[in-house]
């Protein structure tokens, strides 16, 4: 039983570490086809408009992983 419990929780370490990296090599790939420095127009020039469209990729990504990983 502790054998089972443990291949689940390695699972879901594995899954979590994988969700996570394609979640950040998405926000990578959009970063470089932007044509402005999403990061420095959200952190610099506090453009709020383009952090809210960035939250909600990356929510709309984390969903598509989610959905990918759960089957």
């Amino acid at each position: 039983m502790e054998a089972l419990h443990l291949k689940y929780l390695m699972a879901a370490l594995v899954y979590s570490v994988l969700g996570v990296a394609i979640l950040l090599v998405s926000f990578w790939i959009i970063e470089k086809i932007s044509p402005e420095n999403l990061w420095k127009e959200i952190i610099e020039k506090q453009n709020n408009a383009l952090a809210i469209l960035a939250a909600s990729f990356m929510i709309a990504i984390a969903i598509i992983i989610s959905s990918a990983i759960h089957g």
